[in-house]
């Protein structure tokens, strides 16, 4: 081969070659998408698929189910149906947001009556209350009630402690006439922060700790280092003597 046949072979190499390289560059930014927590992949250290390792979300083998303590269907006199369940979160370092969860009623002969769907918040070593009011369900009794949630629902974070801003609860106390019980509960607020809107759910039971009532209400404002009164009432007699009252506040995850 000359030497003008040679440099020309070099020539075309080079230029073969930064075509190559420039075609290869274009494939890649075209194709290839770097490793993330939402490519539907185990990759990057992940425990599992989008879970674990650099992601913000565990995976759901790294954190307790959520436990339901307790689902109960309370008829009123006049039709239709509150519903009251309360959910545990045993983890003491894991949290979820905006947990799906569903509520279903069936009659005597396990009908279904009615479903009813939300989602909740399940803070740190925390009891969160669900209360559903004035559920329809015709002239159907209630003979049963469950609230069930998805064990992939949660997508569980770790946070240390329990961020959210509490009202405490004390000097609960019932009144009221028989035939119209009252509860009334002083909620404390000894932050510096002003709390708003604040759902508050009363549950009362009887001396089996059977659930014989329950209700909810929103205090409008907890002043800051200040104080205010939760009430609850009802129109028509408990079905039995109520010997224990809880009153819990449900405030979101920030």
């Amino acid at each position: 081969m000359s030497w003008a046949s040679r440099r020309r072979f070099f020539i075309l190499l080079g230029i073969g070659a930064v075509g190559v390289a420039f075609l290869a560059a274009i494939l890649i930014s075209t194709f290839y998408k770097a490793p993330s927590c939402s490519d539907a992949v185990q990759n990057q250290g992940e425990f599992g698929i989008d879970c674990g390792g650099p992601c913000p979300y565990l995976c759901t083998e790294q954190a307790h189910a959520p436990t339901v303590l307790y689902t109960k269907a309370l008829a009123h006199a006049d039709g239709g149906t509150d519903v009251v369940a309360l959910i545990e979160n045993a983890n003491a370092t894991t949290a979820a947001k905006d947990v799906s969860y569903s509520i279903v009623l069936y009659d005597g002969h396990k009908v279904l009556l009615q479903q009813v769907n939300g989602t909740i918040d399940l803070p740190p070593a925390t009891k969160v209350p669900v209360y559903a009011f004035n559920v329809p369900t015709g002239k159907h009794a209630v003979a049963s009630a469950f609230l069930t949630i998805d064990p992939g629902a949660p997508h569980w974070y770790t946070v240390q402690g329990d961020p959210r801003v509490r009202p405490i609860v004390s000097n609960i106390t019932l009144g009221g006439a028989s035939d119209a019980p009252r509860v009334d509960a002083l909620l404390t607020n000894g932050s510096l922060t002003t709390l708003s809107n604040i759902q508050a759910i009363v549950i009362v039971h009887d001396d089996t700790g059977e659930v014989i009532a329950a209700s909810q209400t929103i205090v409008p404002v907890v002043p800051a280092q200040g104080e205010a009164t939760a009430t609850f009432t009802w129109n028509a007699a408990f079905s039995s003597v109520p010997t224990t009252v809880e009153v819990l506040p449900v405030v979101p995850l920030p």
